[in-house]
């Protein structure tokens, strides 16, 4: 072997030295996280095959089922945002009581939280249950697809105040430390899913073909399922969590708490979903080729959202336990280790995107014409996973230290000032239509990270009272 190939071998083994290094040198953090992000990421994969799943059974019917689908799922996501500002209270009062051994203000948490969940699932529910028709309107959704999205969210509708405790009991886990939980249950979710929508939306086994409303089924049967089991596991005791079988009352003290840390995520949540909303808008204005394309492209990029997700709850989890432990320098160094893995394996799947965003579109449809319009928006989404990451990792970090207000701001007002109006600006008034949808949807995800990255970096996140 010549001297050039060895001195070629060897600064390999340097530089995978050095990036190992790089990934590996808060060695006494890396078991805790892996241990967190890897049930977390699978119970997020678990999460999203949910609605994948209905976009590749949906996305062979036709295009005008799958705008149905994705605009009914609009007003979902909107009430996911209420419940998931009392989740966020939850995960970070659950964790900082861990930190600090106090197994009766975990279970304290734990009750308030389910109670408020479940009133706001009610709430919810009773609203789009009488109100379902304008609120389908009021996106501008293509008369082709009407029917189908009233059908798809009445149904779905039924099961919030259940589904909610899904949420919530698995927020309160994560807080405990425990994600393997949360895995296995959505597991359940998913076989319930995926069982009853393929057989009601193809007709299988003598069952009649149902089509949108068989995928809305199947949606509310791994809700309903989903949310009694996590339910009945915390009835019988789980991770140091524990639910008394006592008549639910009001604990305004802690309710007060919760909501605290909670609100400004609810507000963010809110101010973001109704962003999209207007977003969503836009696209469909652009018809249900582009409207069924931006939905599917958006399934495809959810993928990535995995390995963010598990190590977004893995920082949330190990500052909050670390400052509940009064350690504000492993609470830092959380967030940063938790950061450089998830970016590292998102820039991987961001690579995937650019050099195969057609196959994977292909996945979801047969349409010619909806593949050719979804790839270049997924091709060009790949090159932001990196600050993609760091806007989930470093927000859920503030989050998980209670620091949620410049969270709130940062990813409440990123979409009104940068995402709606360039939107409208490049797909609407310059013509670039859903391609220059989704370069604003990129120059949005950025700022939004760069902006989340530097609150963390300030350090102010460690002195924040809860």
């Amino acid at each position: 072997m010549s001297a050039l190939s060895l001195k070629a071998r060897a600064a390999r083994r340097a530089y995978a030295g050095q990036f190992r290094h790089w990934l590996y040198k808060d060695d006494h953090l890396v078991a805790s996280m892996w241990k967190l992000a890897l049930p977390a990421a699978g119970e997020q994969g678990l999460g999203l095959i949910v609605g994948l799943v209905d976009t590749f059974l949906v996305g062979h019917l036709s295009s005008a089922a799958l705008t149905a689908v994705g605009i009914a799922n609009q007003w979902v996501m909107l009430v996911t945002t209420f419940i998931m500002a009392v989740s966020i209270g939850t995960t970070a009062l659950v964790a900082r009581a861990t930190g600090a051994q106090d197994q009766a203000l975990s279970r304290r948490v734990l009750r308030q939280s389910l109670l408020l969940g479940f009133l706001l699932g009610l709430l919810g529910a009773m609203a789009l249950s009488i109100w379902y028709a304008p609120a389908i309107a009021l996106l501008g959704t293509p008369a082709t697809a009407v029917s189908a999205a009233h059908t798809y969210l009445r149904v779905v509708a039924l099961v919030f105040p259940i589904w909610s405790m899904m949420i919530l009991g698995n927020a309160a886990l994560r807080g405990a430390g425990d994600t393997t939980t949360p895995l296995l249950v959505m597991i359940v979710v998913n076989i319930v899913n995926i069982g009853v929508a393929w057989v009601l939306i193809r007709g299988v086994a003598g069952f009649p073909q149902l089509g949108v409303l068989g995928a809305a089924l199947g949606d509310m049967s791994g809700r309903l399922i989903g949310g009694l089991l996590v339910f009945a596991l915390l009835l019988k005791g789980q991770s140091g969590l524990k639910l008394a079988v006592i008549w639910p009352r009001f604990d305004w003290g802690m309710a007060k708490r919760i909501f605290n840390v909670g609100l400004p995520t609810g507000l963010e949540r809110f101010s973001f979903r109704i962003a999209m909303m207007v977003f969503s808008s836009i696209i469909a204005s652009l018809g249900t080729v582009a409207y069924a394309a931006h939905q599917v492209a958006i399934n495809g990029e959810s993928i990535s959202y995995m390995p963010g997700f598990g190590f977004a709850v893995a920082a949330s989890t190990l500052v909050g336990q670390s400052l509940g432990a009064q350690k504000p320098e492993r609470a830092r160094k959380s967030g940063y280790l938790t950061y450089k893995m998830g970016a590292a394996l998102m820039a991987f799947m961001g690579v995937v995107f650019i050099f195969f965003a057609g196959d994977i579109i292909g996945i979801f449809t047969n349409d010619p014409q909806v593949i050719a319009t979804g790839t270049m928006p997924l091709r060009l989404v790949g090159f932001t996973q990196p600050l993609l990451a760091a806007m989930m990792i470093f927000s859920s970090g503030l989050r998980g230290a209670g620091d949620t207000r410049p969270p709130m701001l940062i990813n409440g007002l990123s979409p009104w000032l940068v995402r709606v109006p360039l939107a409208y600006l490049l797909a609407i008034k310059l013509g670039w239509g859903l391609n220059g949808a989704w370069v604003a949807m990129m120059v949005d995800m950025s700022a939004r990270g760069i902006l989340d990255y530097l609150r963390f970096r300030s350090g102010k996140w460690a002195f924040v009272k809860v």
